[in-house]
């Protein structure tokens, strides 16, 4: 059984919640993804999406400089252990339409795991194209 702690990506960028949306967005354009952890010490307090910059900040006609993630993020996170089955971790993807899943060990963010990390995996190939698949159908 593949566990999360074999896939996950265990240096995770992450940004505080007083910090500007900017560095969020530099994040994402540095790492190539589309969301990054909002976090306090190790603790993660939510998610910010290139969507959620644009909807909430960039189309309603605010400076990215003087918005701060907190204002952005999404509270309510979707989190799995490293000791999950990344089986597991595929169909959460999939049931909550999501890309990437912070990893939390009692309490810490101990890293991150993504689709793509799962499509690594011979064994999780179709559970990986499931999930995205589903995850692509929602946004049409």
């Amino acid at each position: 059984m593949t566990m999360v702690r074999d896939v996950m990506t265990k240096d995770v960028k992450v940004c505080s919640p007083h910090d500007p949306v900017t560095a969020a967005a530099r994040i994402m354009r540095d790492i190539n993804c589309g969301s990054v952890p909002i976090c306090e010490g190790k603790k993660v307090l939510g998610m910010i999406t290139d969507r959620d910059i644009v909807l909430d900040c960039v189309a309603a006609g605010n400076n990215p400089n003087d918005v701060h993630c907190h204002d952005c993020m999404t509270g309510d996170v979707i989190t799995c252990s490293p000791d999950d089955d990344a089986h597991e971790c595929a169909r959460m993807m999939a049931d909550h339409q999501i890309r990437r899943i912070p990893v939390v060990d009692q309490g810490e963010l101990v890293g991150i795991c993504a689709i793509g990390d799962l499509a690594t995996i011979n064994i999780h190939v179709n559970e990986a194209g499931e999930a995205l698949s589903r995850i692509s159908e929602q946004l049409h």
